[in-house]
């Protein structure tokens, strides 16, 4: 190999390092962090949602064993 191949071998690895350390950035990871608590904030609110879904689905059911039970009298 000659050393101008050498050479450019080396400049090249020199600016994939370069370009690698430039994408790693921390503010990458303040990102990453400010999208995991968004989703963590969307989880709890389909969370809560649910929760009142179940709580009104409990009170129809009870509404409704307690109409039937006042249509046949007991």
């Amino acid at each position: 190999m000659t050393s101008t191949f050498v050479r450019s071998l080396l400049v090249a690895g020199a600016v994939v390092g370069a370009l690698s350390i430039a994408a790693c950035n921390k503010p990458a990871a303040t990102d990453a962090t400010n999208v995991a608590a968004d989703a963590t904030a969307a989880a709890n609110t389909a969370m809560n949602a649910a929760a009142d879904t179940s709580n009104a689905a409990s009170n129809v059911a009870a509404d409704a064993s307690n109409v039937a039970a006042s249509n046949t009298g007991q």
